[in-house]
């Protein structure tokens, strides 16, 4: 994604298993290439994982100043 992938909005270069079509190559993307799995990231389940990455992209979102 060009200029970035909004929150909420589903990575285009995953695929159907959710996994990283491009791992690896080296136009992935460096904030996804420097992402470290970790217990607190993972969780217990995939509803876990999901919810701590829309924390973050909540957290790390641009805000508009009026």
């Amino acid at each position: 994604m060009p200029n970035g992938k909004p929150a909420g909005v589903r990575c285009i270069q995953l695929d159907a298993d959710n996994k990283c079509m491009i791992f690896g190559q080296p136009e992935r993307p460096a904030f996804c290439a420097s992402l470290q799995p970790s217990n607190e990231m993972c969780g217990e389940s995939q509803a876990q994982a999901l919810a701590w990455l829309t924390r973050l992209e909540q957290l790390t979102q641009p805000t508009l100043l009026g």
